[in-house]
């Protein structure tokens, strides 16, 4: 019964890395593939590290994938977050069917006239 559930858990982590990998080379635009990268590749993370951690069935070894995904969960969103609003601010633009963009219509902070900063140059309108 351990063995099935470690073979389902490595299917899955292979699942979620594949969609992560099919995700970065078909989406449209950086902020899509950002979000496919860093969602499917914690899951699939997530899914390998339980295998591992049923598979030596060690509390050491479980405390550290414990740990290791722990903190997968609570940097890969941060980082994907931060590297899309770097993209954004360096003039990435978003894909032609976008239909909102809530950070350029989020307020005057972003208003380099207001703020005595170098304008950003102009974005793409949907």
């Amino acid at each position: 019964m351990r063995d099935t559930v470690i073979v389902l858990l490595l299917f899955g982590g292979t699942f979620f890395a594949f969609v992560a990998a099919l995700g970065v080379v078909r989406m449209p635009d950086i902020y899509m593939r950002i979000s496919a990268a860093s969602k499917a590749s914690t899951l699939g993370t997530s899914c390998i590290l339980a295998a591992v951690a049923l598979y030596f069935a060690s509390t050491a070894v479980t405390g550290k994938v414990v740990a290791i995904i722990a903190f997968t969960l609570l940097t890969a969103p941060v980082a994907a977050h931060m590297l899309g609003r770097a993209a954004y601010f360096s003039g990435e633009p978003l894909w032609e069917k976008s239909t909102a963009d809530e950070l350029g219509a989020s307020g005057a902070w972003c208003d380099s006239k207001s703020t005595n900063q170098p304008e950003l140059p102009d974005r793409e309108k949907p």
